[in-house]
């Protein structure tokens, strides 16, 4: 069983507090029903920096990552399966799915 990283980009913001609530409670409801999978259900990202290869630095990175969670599945597509019910796609949003490997 690997590890997988979702990476979330996009979705709009809620715009009142009962939004808000209401989102939130389908984010905890997606990670009480993948259960076990989830191996750090991540956070919001905020403001970022892109370092390019000659050491410049730029304000916002262009992949534009708005968030992340890590969970663990038998292969790609079981994550690609369980990433289909996150709810940052009911806000316009998308998932990336990528494998992650123990280097270290």
């Amino acid at each position: 069983m690997a590890n997988y990283l979702l990476a979330y980009k996009g979705g709009s913001m809620a715009s009142t507090p009962e939004e808000q609530e209401k989102r939130m409670a389908a984010w905890m409801g997606w990670f009480n029903t993948i259960g076990p999978s989830v191996v750090d259900g991540g956070n919001p990202c905020g403001p970022s920096k892109n370092i390019a290869a000659n050491g410049s630095v730029s304000d916002n990175a262009p992949s534009g990552i708005t968030g992340y969670s890590v969970l663990k599945a038998d292969d790609l597509g079981a994550a690609t399966a369980l990433a289909k019910g996150c709810p940052i796609l009911a806000a316009g949003g998308s998932v990336e799915v990528y494998e992650t490997f123990n280097a270290m």
